[in-house]
C-alpha cells in the first residue's frame, strides 16, 4: 500500500502523528467514503491468543485471511480449518521455520500482517511486514528493549507504513466512558492516575513440561513486564504523545517468592521450579513523572494470590474514578460531599459513541468483554481508508518502552530513568484523541 500522491511515505505517517490523532477511536474513514474493497490479512502465530484474534477478526465484515504463519504445523492447520469453516477461501500456511514470516510478509495479496506470538518476535514481525508495504500490528507488548522501540518508529517514518499495537484495554467500556469525561472536564484540571496488571497467572507459567516462553522472562527479568494494559488508558487520558509525554520513571520490586510458594505447593518441594530462582520481584511498582508535572502510579504483580484488578485510580482537581471499586466521587455530581457513588449511571451519561456503535456485535463476539471485537475493528477500518492507525506507532513505542526503562531504573536501585521522545518533539503540538463513533 501506499501513501496518497503527493505525500512521501514519511511524510504519511509523520503526518499521522498529528492528523491521524483525528482518526483516533473514530470513524477511520474520509467523509463520504464508503467501505469498499475487502482487507486482505496475514496472521503470524495462531496459538491460543492468535486464534482468538482469528475468529474475531472472521466476524468483521470486509476481512479476508490469505495466509497464515505458525512454528506449530497443527496450530496452521487449525487456522486454516476455521477461516474455511466461516466461508472463507483456505488459507496458505508457513511453518517452515521461525523467520517463515519473512516470505508471508512479501505476499502481493495482503494489505496488513498482525503479530500474536512471543514477545521477543513482535518487533521483527511487524518490521518485516511495514518494509513489505504492509500495515502492521501486533500484540502487547510492541517492543521489549529500547533498541526496539527506535526500529519500530524509525521503520513506520521511513516506509510510511502505520504500525498498530493491539491494546485492547483502551476500548473497554469504562476505559472509553472515562476518556469521554476526561475531555468534557468531569474531573476538572488531571493531576494523577494509579493502574497496575494485576492478574494471577501463575498457573501459566507453573507447570511440568517444557519451559514456558513466559516463565523464561520471569527467570532472567526484573521490573513491569507487562505495562501496555493500565498504561494505554492511562496515556490517552493524560494525552500522552498528544499535548504531554512520559519524562521519567523510577522503577523498585519486591523480593521474589510467590513463583517458589506455587510451584512447591503445586508440583511438590523437590521439583525443579520450587528450586529455582526468579529475577523477577512479586511486586513492582513503577512512578512516572510527565513533562507537564502529573503523575502515575504503575503496578505488576502476576505471581501472588489476588483478584484480577487494572485498578485505574483517575484523578483531577474536582473528583476522581476508582475502578477497583467502580465508583466515583465528583464535587458538585455525587449526591453525598465526599462519599463513593456507584459508576454505572455515568456508562450511560457519558457513554462513547466508538462503543455505543459497536457494542451490540463486541459483545456477541466475545474476547476481553467485546474490547478485542472494537481494536480489531478500528485497524482494520484505518487499513481499508489507507489512514493512520488509532494507536500509532509512537504510542506502541512509548507504552512498551516502560519493559526496558523499569529493568533499568530496578538494577539501578530504583534511579530515574528518562523516557526517549520517540515523537522528536511534536507531542507538543499534536491534538488530544477526540471523541467519535464507529
Amino acid at each position: 500500500m501506499q501513501a496518497d500522491a503527493g505525500m512521501t511515505r514519511r511524510g504519511f505517517v509523520r503526518a499521522g502523528a498529528t492528523a491521524g490523532a483525528a482518526l483516533a477511536l473514530g470513524s477511520g474513514l474520509a467523509v463520504g467514503e464508503e467501505p469498499s474493497a475487502a482487507v486482505r490479512v496475514g496472521i503470524v502465530g495462531v496459538g491460543s491468543r492468535g486464534t482468538g484474534l482469528l475468529q474475531t477478526l472472521l466476524t468483521i465484515e470486509g476481512v479476508e485471511v490469505h495466509a497464515v504463519c505458525d512454528i506449530v504445523p497443527a496450530r496452521a492447520a487449525r487456522a486454516q480449518q476455521i477461516v474455511e469453516e466461516r466461508g472463507g477461501n483456505r488459507p496458505e500456511a508457513y511453518t517452515k521455520s521461525e523467520t517463515d514470516f519473512e516470505n508471508l510478509v512479501q505476499r502481493e495479496d495482503l494489505d496488513a500482517v498482525i503479530c500474536a506470538t512471543p514477545w521477543e518476535w513482535h518487533t521483527p514481525v511487524t518490521v518485516a511486514a511495514m518494509r513489505a508495504g504492509k500495515y502492521g500490528a501486533t500484540e502487547v507488548p510492541a517492543a521489549t528493549t529500547i533498541e526496539e522501540c527506535w526500529e519500530l518508529v524509525r521503520t513506520s517514518e521511513e516506509t510510511g507504513m502505520p504500525c498498530m499495537m493491539l491494546e485492547n484495554v483502551c476500548y473497554f467500556q469504562n476505559v472509553l466512558t472515562i476518556l469521554r469525561m476526561v475531555r468534557e472536564g468531569v474531573f476538572g484540571d488531571m493531576l494523577h492516575c494509579e493502574a497496575g496488571y494485576q492478574h494471577d497467572c501463575r498457573f501459566l507459567v507453573v507447570k511440568d513440561g517444557p519451559l514456558p516462553w513466559r516463565m523464561q522472562h520471569k527467570i532472567e527479568k526484573n521490573g513491569n513486564l507487562y505495562p501496555t494494559h493500565p498504561i494505554g488508558p492511562v496515556a490517552q487520558w493524560l494525552n500522552i504523545n498528544r499535548g504531554d509525554r512520559f519524562a521519567y520513571l523510577t522503577s523498585m520490586s519486591t523480593p521474589s517468592k510467590g513463583l517458589k510458594y506455587y510451584a512447591a505447593k503445586t508440583l511438590g518441594p523437590d521439583h525443579k521450579l520450587a528450586n529455582t530462582d526468579y529475577a523477577l520481584g512479586d511486586v513492582n511498582t513503577t512512578l512516572i513523572k510527565t513533562a507537564n508535572g502529573l503523575t502515575v502510579t504503575l503496578y505488576f504483580d502476576t505471581t501472588t494470590y489476588r483478584p484480577y484488578d487494572l485498578i485505574f485510580r483517575v484523578q483531577g482537581v474536582k473528583g476522581l474514578y476508582l475502578g477497583t471499586l467502580n465508583k466515583v466521587c465528583i464535587e458538585g455530581m455525587t449526591p453525598e460531599p465526599e462519599q463513593w457513588e456507584p459508576f454505572e449511571p455515568y456508562l450511560e451519561k457519558y457513554a462513547h459513541p466508538l462503543w455505543t456503535d459497536l457494542e451490540q456485535e463486541a459483545l456477541r463476539t466475545g474476547g476481553h468483554g467485546g474490547a478485542d471485537y472494537v481494536t480489531l475493528h478500528q485497524f482494520i477500518k484505518a487499513v481499508r481508508a489507507k489512514a493512520q492507525t488509532p494507536q500509532d506507532v509512537y504510542d506502541a513505542a512509548t507504552w512498551s518502552a516502560i519493559f526496558p526503562l523499569s529493568i533499568d531504573s530496578v538494577a539501578k536501585d530504583s534511579q530515574p530513568v528518562a523516557f526517549p521522545d520517540f515523537t522528536n518533539g511534536r507531542w507538543k503540538t499534536n491534538p488530544p484523541i477526540p471523541i467519535h463513533g464507529a
